[in-house]
Formats: C-alpha cells, sequence, structure tokens
C-alpha cells in the first residue's frame, strides 16, 4: 500500500514538460499494439481521424517554419507517421477479413465513408482514384523530396570546411564570440544532419506507397476468397463490398501520406528566410505589377476568343487588372519615399561614403596559412582533417619548450591560390609556401637511396630534401626502401613548426610580453610584486626576452631571469642589452644543456685566434667602436669557412669567445650566418674538456 501511495506521489510532483518524454515510447507501443491486438471499429475510427489530424497538423508547421532547423524533428515523425499508417493498415486489413461479410460499417463509419461518399460509392472509380493518388505521392512529390534531400545533403556536407572557416573567421577577427561561434557550428551540423535523415526518411514514404497499393490487392483477393469459400457470398456481392472497403481503407490512409509527402517537399524545397512559406510566396509571386499586368493582357486575350467560357476569362482579367493596379500605387508609394528619404539623407550619405572609419581598419595577423581549395578538407575535423589538429599540438610544443605562448594560428581560403598550394605568413610577410596534394603521401629520401619511387619528383618544401609524391598503394614499399612518408598535413604543420622556431622573437611582442608577467603574478605573485615598473620598465623587460629568444635561448626559467633582473638593475639602470647578457650568464646551465648534450664527453666548437681577439678587442674599447672594411671582409671570409669546416666534421656551429666580444660578433655575424651560435667563456657552466676544432684568424697575414 505504501508502495501505492509513494507511486502517485511521484506522479503529483511530476513536472509538466517531463511528460514530454514519455510521448515517444508509448507511441511506439501503441504502433505495435495495433499490429498484434484487434482493434473494435469504433477505436479504429478514432485513430484513422487522429492520423489525418497528425497529417494536417505537419504540413501547417512545415509551412509555416521560417527554417529548416525550427523543424529538426521532422524526418522522425516522417517515420512514426508512416509506421501508423502501416499498423493502421494491419488493424483496418484484418477487421475487413474478419467482419467485411456484415456489410460497408464492419470495419467503421470512417472507412465508410471515404468509400461510399468520396468515390461515390463506384469500386471502379475508387481503385482509379486510389492509384491516381498513388502514383502522385510515389512518382512525383516523395521521389522529388527524396532527390533534393540527397543533393541538399551533399551540397551542405561539401560547404562545411567553407562555413567553419568563415566561423573561424569572424572569431578570430573578434565579430562574434566563442558562445556564438558554437551555436553556428552546431547549426551547421544539424543542418547536414537534417538533410541526412531526411535522404533516408523519404524512402519510408515511397515504401509505404508501394506497401499500399500490395495491400488493397491482398485485401481484395483475400476478401474475395474469404467471402466465397468460408462466408459463401456471391462473387458480385463480395467484390462490390470487399472492393469498397478496401478501397475505402487504401483512400483513408494514402490522403494523410500524400499530405504528409506534401509537407516534406515543402520542407526541403525552401530556403531559410525570415518569412515563412506563405509569407515568401505572396512577396515574390504578387510582387511585380508589370508581370500581373501582362498576365491579365494573356487572358483577355483568350477571354476575347468565340468559343471559349469567356466570362470566366474575362472575370479572371478584370481581377488581375485591380490587381495590377493596387500594386502599382503601392510601387509609386515606395518610390516617393525612398525619394524623399535621398533627398533628407543626402549629405549625410555623402558624408558617411567618404569617410573611413576605424572599422575600415583591419589589422595584420601574426601568424597566418591561406590554403588553396584543394587543401580545404585538412581543416574540417568532420571528415578527418587534422591540420588543425596538429597546430595545436605545435602551439603546445612551443609554450612547454620556450616559455610562453604563441599567437593564434589563422587559416584562411585563398582563392588566389593554385588548389594544391598553400602560404605561411608571419606579420604579413611570406615567409614558406609550397605545394602538397590531398589524399596523396610525400616520400622523402633521407639520404642517398638512390631510388625512383614515381615520376613525380620533388623536394621537401621545409628542408629541402628530394622527394616523390606518391599514392596509398606504394606506402608499403617506400617505408621499406628507407624513405621517410609522411602526409600532406604533416608536410605543412613541420614547415610552420620549422618557422616558427625559426621567428621565435618576432612572435614576441608588448602584448605577449604582458600576458607572460600576468602569468607568472599568478604563480609567483611575491616574486614580481612592484616588478613593474618600479624596478624596471614593460618595454625593456620585453626587450631583454627578444634578446634572448632572438639567439633561441628558451625563457622557461622565469625565476632565474626575474630574479637576476631585480639584483642588477640598480646598477645597470635599465640597460637591456647589458641586463641581457648578465641574464645569459645565470641561464648558463640552460644555454649549456641546450647546445652540448651530456652525451657529448667533449665540447668542441670554433674559436678565435688569440691575435684577431686582442684586434677586437682594442677596437670594442675604442671610442669609434667600428670594424675597418677590410678586416670585416677577411673575418666573414674565415667565419664561412670554419663554418663549413664544422660542417664537414658534423659538429655544431658554435663559435665560442671572450665575453666582451659575445655581443658584438653575434650582432655581426649573425647578419650573415643565422644559423651561427655566439657564445661566451663565462656562459659555459661545465666540467667537461673544451676543444678547439676550427680557429678564425689563424693565418696572421690574413687578418
Amino acid at each position: 500500500m505504501a508502495n501505492f501511495v509513494s507511486f502517485f506521489q511521484q506522479l503529483k510532483n511530476f513536472k509538466n514538460s517531463q511528460w514530454q518524454i514519455l510521448v515517444g515510447p508509448i507511441l511506439i507501443l501503441i504502433i505495435l499494439s495495433m499490429m498484434v491486438l484487434p482493434l473494435p471499429s469504433f477505436l479504429l475510427d478514432i485513430c484513422f481521424t487522429f492520423n489525418i489530424a497528425l497529417s494536417i497538423i505537419i504540413l501547417l508547421v512545415s509551412i509555416f517554419t521560417r527554417n529548416t532547423l525550427e523543424f529538426t524533428a521532422f524526418p522522425t515523425i516522417l517515420l512514426l507517421s508512416t509506421l501508423l499508417r502501416l499498423a493502421l493498415n494491419v488493424a483496418s486489413t484484418r477487421i475487413i477479413l474478419l467482419n467485411g461479410h456484415t456489410g460497408s460499417t464492419s470495419a467503421g463509419y470512417v472507412i465508410e465513408a471515404f468509400g461510399h461518399f468520396l468515390v461515390g460509392g463506384n469500386f471502379a472509380i475508387g481503385t482509379i482514384v486510389f492509384i491516381i493518388l498513388v502514383i502522385i505521392n510515389f512518382m512525383v512529390i516523395t521521389k522529388g523530396a527524396g532527390r533534393i534531400a540527397e543533393v541538399g545533403a551533399r551540397f551542405v556536407l561539401d560547404g562545411m570546411p567553407g562555413k567553419q572557416m568563415a566561423i573561424d573567421a569572424d572569431l578570430n577577427a573578434g565579430l562574434i564570440g566563442e558562445k556564438e561561434a558554437k551555436i553556428r557550428r552546431q547549426e551547421i551540423s544539424q543542418e547536414a544532419d537534417f538533410y541526412g535523415s531526411m535522404d533516408g526518411a523519404s524512402k519510408f514514404v515511397r515504401g509505404d506507397a508501394m506497401a499500399g497499393i500490395l495491400i488493397m490487392v491482398i485485401n481484395i483477393f483475400g476478401g474475395l476468397i474469404i467471402a466465397i469459400g468460408q462466408h459463401h457470398m456471391i462473387l458480385e456481392q463480395a467484390a462490390k463490398v470487399y472492393t469498397l472497403l478496401t478501397i475505402g481503407d487504401g483512400l483513408v490512409a494514402q490522403i494523410p501520406a500524400l499530405v504528409i509527402s506534401t509537407a516534406s517537399g515543402v520542407i526541403v524545397t525552401r530556403v531559410s528566410t525570415h518569412q515563412n512559406v506563405g509569407e515568401q510566396i505572396i512577396s515574390q509571386l504578387f510582387c511585380d505589377f508589370r508581370v500581373i499586368f501582362l498576365s491579365s493582357l494573356v487572358l483577355g486575350v483568350f477571354g476575347l476568343v468565340p468559343g471559349m467560357p469567356n466570362m470566366v476569362f474575362l472575370l479572371f482579367t478584370c481581377l488581375l487588372l485591380f490587381l495590377s493596379w493596387k500594386l502599382y500605387i503601392h510601387y509609386e508609394k515606395l518610390q516617393l519615399s525612398q525619394l524623399s528619404l535621398d533627398h533628407n539623407g543626402s549629405e549625410k550619405n555623402e558624408s558617411l561614403i567618404k569617410d573611413a572609419s576605424w572599422n575600415d581598419v583591419d589589422l595584420e595577423d601574426v601568424i597566418t596559412i591561406e590554403l588553396g581549395e584543394k587543401l580545404l578538407p585538412m581543416i574540417d575535423m568532420d571528415i578527418d582533417g587534422d591540420l588543425q589538429k596538429r597546430i595545436r599540438s605545435i602551439r603546445k610544443k612551443f609554450a612547454k619548450e620556450i616559455g610562453f605562448l604563441p599567437p593564434r594560428i589563422h587559416i584562411y581560403h585563398n582563392n588566389g591560390l593554385s588548389s594544391s598550394s598553400y602560404k605561411i605568413f608571419i606579420k604579413g610577410l611570406e615567409l614558406g609556401s609550397g605545394e602538397v596534394f590531398y589524399n596523396r603521401f610525400m616520400a622523402i629520401d633521407p639520404g642517398n637511396l638512390n631510388f625512383v619511387l614515381s615520376d613525380e619528383f620533388t623536394r621537401d618544401p621545409t628542408f629541402n630534401l628530394p622527394a616523390y609524391w606518391i599514392d596509398l598503394d606504394l606506402v608499403e614499399d617506400a617505408n621499406k626502401k628507407g624513405f621517410t612518408v609522411v602526409k600532406p598535413s604533416i608536410i605543412i604543420a613541420t614547415h610552420l613548426n620549422d618557422l616558427i622556431f625559426k621567428y621565435i622573437h618576432e612572435l614576441f611582442g608588448r602584448q605577449e610580453a604582458q600576458f607572460l608577467l600576468e602569468h607568472i603574478s599568478k604563480k609567483m605573485p611575491k616574486l614580481i610584486e612592484d616588478f613593474i615598473p618600479n624596478v624596471i620598465s614593460l618595454t625593456v623587460f620585453h626587450k631583454i626576452i627578444y634578446n634572448l629568444l632572438s639567439e633561441n635561448i628558451s625563457i622557461r626559467d622565469m625565476r632565474t631571469i626575474i630574479e637576476t633582473i631585480l639584483e642588477q638593475n640598480v646598477n645597470i639602470n635599465n640597460q637591456h642589452q647589458e641586463l641581457t647578457s648578465i641574464v645569459r650568464i645565470a641561464l648558463g646551465k640552460t644555454i649549456t644543456q641546450k647546445f652540448f648534450p651530456k652525451s657529448l664527453s667533449v665540447i668542441k666548437v670554433i674559436g678565435l685566434h688569440i691575435e684577431l681577439e686582442r684586434i677586437l678587442l682594442q677596437i670594442l674599447q675604442s671610442s669609434s667602436g667600428c670594424i675597418e672594411p677590410n678586416l670585416s671582409e677577411r673575418l666573414l671570409n674565415q667565419t664561412e669557412i670554419a663554418i663549413n669546416q664544422q660542417k664537414l666534421l658534423n659538429l655544431s656551429i658554435i663559435l665560442l669567445v671572450n665575453h666582451s666580444l659575445r655581443l658584438f660578433l653575434s650582432n655581426f655575424l649573425r647578419q650573415k650566418f643565422p644559423e651561427l651560435v655566439v657564445l661566451s667563456h663565462m656562459e659555459i657552466v661545465d666540467n667537461r674538456e673544451i676543444k678547439i676544432t676550427t680557429v678564425i684568424g689563424s693565418y696572421q697575414s690574413d687578418v
């Protein structure tokens, strides 16, 4: 008893909105019950009436929707309504075959009304009308709606990459927020799902039409066999009774099916606007008075032809003339109001056209990738496009290795590029480009393999290594021969990664410096308390970090960097070059570990001849501080020789010099040799042996 009381209390507390979750299961159970359990005729009348009402409601809802996504449940409703009609066909067939011999009301009054009233009690006319309805539904409406849904689904899927790129562009430009971007992406996904579901659901309607014809034939022949064999009825009487019942049953099922098929056609053929179907028809069909006037003239000519129904044609001629006159008056009023508006606001509009605003200013993105048409699937995650995922991995790797978060990478579609090309820009400057082929693979030769995989020879855009474009069937063979096989998205991501690490310092601006300080303040608030601007300015801090990054020094150890600046700033007085040198010494362990791994037992570097070092120190201490042209040329030539020598020995291209000369030589030599790393003796914090493998200025006469 207590359980019953608890159950009713739960029903009382059941929220009004929660009953909706039971509608689906209950409806399915009712449909299955109708297929299995025999229904009385009055209940069958109720179900047929409900089916007709449901079809009218569905049609009206489809007409009044302004956007297809307002009726996303339509494919499911289409399936359930089809199952309901089939269940009613099964239930009515059972009653007709069981009780058809008792008279025309044996299957209910709805079937009787459709069998007698709508077709005048003539089973031949009823059969023809039923077949015509089935043909209209099957051959015209359902077939057309299914084809439109199929093409619509294909076009929606093809247009998804462009739509998603447009959303990303608006999001990156700040035109929309993250929440709105998420909503728009969800709408795109729902639209694709809707048309795909409609493509499949339309097949149910076509199958229902075919089933209607088969059910009609089975009912007629089955009824005749039962009537003559079991109930001993006369053939003519049996044919009349069972045929009219079957025709009534078929009509009462096919008319709602025709209505719902029409609703399906309305849904898939409409163009989403702020208007419903009726508003679109009126506003677009009866909008031009000239069209209506010419139509009235044509009907008037037909109305004057002898033998034609003149009164009817002339009546419609008068109606169309009246309508064209009303539309003309409305058109004139609109023109006058527009002229008045243009006259009153001409100066203002002219000013708006001539004057620019800050909205016309487009800021350059820090990092940009432009893709050709055929490479767009790489960024579509719905079809396993992995370029965006690889770019996110690059940013995460960069942040962990270098110590600050690089700017977002924006991807755009450039119609001006060839379909398989890409370009990489940093601060608006094109720093990398290449051509890759979607759904193909690049087999890169890491050495001298001397194998020709295909006729399409190319070079890796990042490292300029020889390579071949191959198809999927050659991938396994290329791997066995020692080639490095990569996907097109990996090629672009690798090229981007190389450029980002090559131009690290260009990516670190004042905004990134501010973000970095805010991040540190959350982790170590006491360390940077009053650091900016009381101890050092943001500009100087930015320049110090910029100097470190320009020579590939990681800034992950921000505790050491800031503590060193705090200790030395009083004496240095905000001189960023001097502060950078001191910070480099403090980061000696990091620098040593970066350029000389623990696996190397001996540190092998390029050195300066002692005499050249003395001359350069004298130049640096002089008032001019300028190197003579002849000496600078010799220094550059011998540095180039030393670098080539290191490359032949497969050693690091690192020049080790006196600490006083490090900054001067780095600025001077790295302009021509960006791969050269210039370190000072004070930055090497290690007990390993240091060996000079190549000496610059070893020949005194050359210097």
